[in-house]
């Protein structure tokens, strides 16, 4: 099985968090003491990937005062978040050593409490496959549909999945995905639904509800209550 030292993670840290309103993009905002993008980074540096592409923005110098980013590799992202991952995949092509069937994962800068379990299993999960997968969790309530203001249909709640990241995908066919959208235009909201839109079906793998992105301030306050949780649990098992 391929294993995590093998493959390339991009964290996409390139989004202004305007719908934060804090002044100050999402990423860097203090989380139980230091920058959230310190959190996401150190996550990932225990599990000591490949590599970890960290893609800002072109006018961010903030990143430098993140402890763990000087052991990145930087790239300057685009004007989306379809644009900056792909901005992350021109750089690892660039690579000599790399190559198309080569496994990259995406994850959000802002998704701080992801378990280290969760993205082996991942891993785990889409070895043998020639598409990739991603984390995600059922939908527990009732969803309606809502068209002007009033409820026109309330869809089947049991075929519905929350989409997290890390996502992962071959590095040759996400970068394709991801092109062909950009010059259909499609709506691309992460990138498993580029690669559905190549006609293609990614693996879902059931992660955790704890797994949030941060958005708003309430996000950040249930940030730090999820890592305390998860802190505490881990102290119990030791």
């Amino acid at each position: 099985m391929t294993g995590i030292e093998t493959v390339s993670v991009i964290i996409a840290a390139a989004g202004k968090g305007l719908r934060m309103g804090a002044g100050v993009s999402k990423q860097y905002l203090p989380l139980a003491g230091r920058p959230l993008l310190a959190e996401t980074l150190g996550r990932w540096q225990a599990l000591a990937p490949r590599q970890i592409v960290l893609v800002v923005a072109a006018d961010d110098d903030q990143w430098r005062g993140v402890a763990g980013a000087e052991h990145c590799r930087l790239v300057i992202g685009g004007a989306s978040r379809a644009a900056s991952v792909l901005q992350g995949l021109r750089a690892l092509q660039a690579d000599t050593s790399a190559a198309a069937s080569d496994w990259v994962l995406v994850h959000d800068a802002a998704r701080p409490c992801v378990r280290a379990a969760d993205i082996l299993r991942l891993l785990a999960a889409v070895q043998g496959s020639d598409v990739g997968g991603l984390l995600g969790v059922p939908v527990i309530d009732t969803v309606k549909q809502v068209r002007a203001g009033v409820v026109v249909a309330s869809p089947d709640r049991q075929q519905l999945w929350l989409a997290q990241t890390p996502q992962i995908f071959r590095l040759g066919l996400l970068h394709r995905a991801l092109l062909q959208a950009s010059e259909a235009p499609i709506e691309i909201t992460d990138e498993a639904s580029a690669i559905e839109a190549l006609g293609l079906q990614p693996i879902m793998v059931e992660g955790s509800r704890d797994n949030i992105k941060v958005t708003n301030a309430g996000d950040l306050a249930l940030a730090e209550y999820y890592l305390a949780r998860q802190t505490a649990a881990q102290r119990g098992k030791t």
